[in-house]
């Protein structure tokens, strides 16, 4: 007869996941936000977040991946405003 016992995991992992998870998120809203306002320091950002979020194997996956996306949307719009604007800041004059 052999005695089961709960595996439980250790300390480091489940610190390791919870920063994954954190990542996750924190890649999403640097994201989205950069979209309206300093695209070019969020967006890198979120998809280095997302990435690392990834590799750590998060439990938020999809989250991860539209932080990456997000941050891309990021210097696509930088890039549009830079062609039609001809500076790297943008205003409404």
């Amino acid at each position: 007869m052999t005695v089961r016992t709960a595996v439980k995991r250790p300390a480091r992992t489940r610190t390791r996941v919870r920063d994954a998870d954190t990542m996750a998120v924190t890649a999403f809203v640097l994201g989205l936000v950069g979209l309206l306002v300093m695209n070019l320091l969020l967006g890198p950002i979120a998809v280095v977040l997302g990435v690392l979020a990834l590799w750590r194997n998060t439990a938020r996956p999809g989250r991860a991946r539209l932080g990456i996306v997000l941050g891309a949307a990021d210097l696509v719009v930088l890039a549009c405003l830079v062609t039609a604007d001809g500076t790297w800041s943008w205003g409404l004059t």
